[in-house]
C-alpha cells in the first residue's frame, strides 16, 4: 500500500514511521558491532553524528571513505565527498 511503512519487527503499520528512525534505532541498539559486520561483508553503512545536517546521512565505506549524502529512491545524492 502506498504511503505505509511497517515498523520492523513490530507488525505495526502506520503512516508516521520513518525508515531512517528505524535504522538509527538499530545502530544505537547494536552499536559498532553491526557496522563492523557490514564492513566485513563489503557493504557501506549510513550513520549520523552530532552536527550532521537534517535530511542527510554519512555513508561510510569499508575502505574508510566517507560521503555526506541525501538518500533518494533512485540512489544517493552525494553532497560532499
Amino acid at each position: 500500500m502506498i504511503g505505509r511503512t511497517e515498523a520492523i519487527g513490530t507488525g505495526d503499520t502506520t503512516n508516521d514511521v520513518d525508515l531512517w528512525d528505524v535504522i538509527a534505532a538499530g545502530l544505537e541498539r547494536d552499536g559498532d558491532f553491526a557496522v563492523q559486520e557490514h564492513f566485513a561483508a563489503g557493504r557501506a553503512v549510513y550513520t549520523w553524528e552530532e552536527g550532521t545536517p537534517a535530511g542527510l546521512a554519512i555513508k561510510r565505506y569499508p575502505d574508510g571513505r566517507r560521503e555526506l549524502v541525501r538518500h533518494h529512491r533512485d540512489g544517493d545524492e552525494v553532497i560532499q565527498c
